[in-house]
C-alpha cells in the first residue's frame, strides 16, 4: 500500500513558517507555527525534529525557492530593467512595518552568528545577487542600461535595498517601496539609456 499523502505539505508549512517569523521574529514557538499552519506540533516535531531543525529547513528553502520568484518577476515585468524595480517592490512587500522587518532583523542575527544558518544565508545572499546580475547584463544587452561592470552593480543594487529598507524603517517619511524606488532610481538612473525628459517651460 502507498503511503497515505500528507494532508499539509512541508511547502505549506515553511509559507507558514514565514508569516510568523514576518509577525514574531526567531522567537517564535513550535505552537506559533503550527496554529498558522493548521496542523499540530507534533507534526511538526515528526518533520522537521525541533523548532532548530524547523528554522533550519525555513532558512534552507530560501536559496530554492528565489530563482522560482525571479522568473515569476520577469515574466510579470514589461523589460528587465523593470523587473528590477518589481524586485525592489517585492522587497519592499516583505517590510510590512518596522515592526516587521525588526523581526527579519532578528533572524538575520541568528544567520549571522549561527555558523548553520550563515550558510544558508550565504546561498541566499549570493543567488539574490547572481539573479540581479542576470536582469542587469539582459538589460545592457537590451539597450537600456548603458555597458558597465553588472557584477558591481548588482553588489550595489543587492546593498541599496538592504539598507534602504533599515534606513526607511528609522526615517518613515514615506512609504517603503517609494523609499526603495527613489533610492534605486538615483543609482540606476545615469546609467540608463533613456533620453531625459524635457523641462517644462
Amino acid at each position: 500500500m502507498s503511503p497515505r499523502p500528507r494532508e499539509t505539505s512541508d511547502e505549506a508549512i515553511l509559507a507558514a513558517t514565514r508569516r510568523v517569523v514576518t509577525r514574531l521574529g526567531p522567537h517564535l514557538t513550535l505552537a506559533d507555527v503550527a496554529k498558522d499552519a493548521g496542523v499540530s506540533p507534533a507534526t511538526l516535531v515528526q518533520r522537521f525534529g525541533s523548532k532548530r531543525g524547523l528554522l533550519l529547513a525555513f532558512a534552507a528553502s530560501g536559496p530554492v525557492s528565489l530563482a522560482a520568484e525571479f522568473a515569476r518577476i520577469r515574466a510579470a515585468a514589461r523589460s528587465p530593467l523593470a523587473a528590477v524595480y518589481a524586485t525592489a517592490d517585492c522587497m519592499a512587500a516583505m517590510a510590512t512595518s518596522a515592526a516587521a522587518l525588526s523581526n527579519s532583523l532578528a533572524f538575520l542575527q541568528m544567520d549571522l552568528v549561527d555558523p548553520a544558518f550563515h550558510q544558508h544565508a550565504h546561498a541566499h545572499s549570493r543567488a539574490m545577487r547572481k539573479a540581479i546580475e542576470a536582469l542587469l547584463r539582459e538589460a545592457i544587452a537590451a539597450g537600456e542600461l548603458r555597458r558597465c561592470d553588472a557584477p558591481r552593480l548588482a553588489r550595489a543594487v543587492q546593498s541599496l535595498v538592504g539598507g534602504a529598507l533599515v534606513q526607511w524603517a528609522i526615517d518613515r517619511d514615506t512609504t517603503v517601496r517609494v523609499r526603495l524606488r527613489q533610492d534605486l532610481e538615483m543609482l540606476l538612473h545615469p546609467r540608463s539609456t533613456a533620453r531625459p525628459r524635457a523641462r517644462r517651460r
